[in-house]
């Protein structure tokens, strides 16, 4: 088990502020199960630990999507509580299956905080739209900031009161967990894992990005290969698609007449 300092408490709920206020930014992806854990990891000094448990959650929450008006459940907020147990369990890598087995409860949980903050906005938007019929812009911009402050807390204040639970009270929650249920969770976070690819691979279904993904996937089974160079063979693909399509696809010397298909890579491809 390992007791948080006050500097190491503030930091955590920073992180934990910025991850709910990017639910909705977008913009440092702070929300991102893999950046939010390995943030807390590394305010904890439980680095290793928050990079294997990010990893983990960001390939179950990529199965996690706003569908119509069903509310996906909370990645941040998952992330941030699980890596909370963690660091407070003081198991390292072994607790992540506990941790994982918690944060889905938990990120289901944190629908009821997404609804009463979007409840709250939708009395703030009300206000903005008075502020800018009588042109006060300054009052716009005032209330825009509350709302994204409410998102952050949405994270920031569960995320607080879990830091107020002692270390060894977590650690002794965590060793009691049976294992048909860490073993029941770790099955299940596999299945949404799969439908999570599925979405992803169903997305990117294009002809001109098949052949990347058939490459990247080959490689990626090649265990001689490091992180650092299937990185690096990532980004020359990237920089290769990236030259044919500036090549292609305008219809110069193109065996079409002149008219692109709408399809960089092809067009080029079809030319031989």
């Amino acid at each position: 088990m390992q007791d948080l300092n006050v500097i190491q408490m503030i930091l955590v709920v920073l992180v934990a502020f910025l991850a709910g206020m990017e639910g909705v930014l977008d913009e440092f992806q702070f929300h991102q199960p893999l950046i939010a854990c390995t943030l807390i990891g590394l305010v904890t000094g439980n680095l290793t630990a928050g990079i294997v448990l990010g990893g983990t959650l960001q390939m179950l929450a990529l199965g996690w999507a706003n569908i119509g008006a069903a509310i996906a459940p909370d990645a941040a907020l998952a992330a941030i509580a699980s890596a909370i147990i963690l660091v407070l369990g003081g198991q390292g890598v072994k607790g992540v299956p506990a941790a994982i087995a918690i944060a889905i409860p938990l990120a289901v949980a944190g629908l009821f905080m997404t609804m009463v903050v979007r409840t709250i906005s939708t009395a703030i938007t009300h206000q903005m739209d008075r502020a800018a019929r009588t042109g006060n812009f300054r009052a716009v911009e005032l209330w825009h900031i509350t709302g994204i402050c409410l998102q952050g807390l949405r994270i920031a204040i569960p995320a607080g009161a879990l830091l107020f639970i002692p270390a060894a009270t977590v650690s002794a929650a965590l060793g009691s967990m049976p294992a048909w249920l860490t073993d029941g969770m770790a099955i299940g976070g596999g299945m949404v894992v799969a439908v999570g690819y599925a979405l992803v691979i169903n997305m990117m279904a294009t002809k001109e990005v098949w052949p990347f993904f058939a490459i990247g996937f080959v490689v990626a089974a090649v265990t001689d290969i490091t992180l650092i160079g299937l990185g690096t063979l990532g980004v020359a693909l990237a920089l290769i698609y990236l030259t044919l399509s500036k090549m292609g696809g305008n219809g110069n010397g193109g065996s079409n007449g002149g008219n692109g298909t709408g399809d960089p890579l092809g067009d080029i491809l079809e030319q031989y």
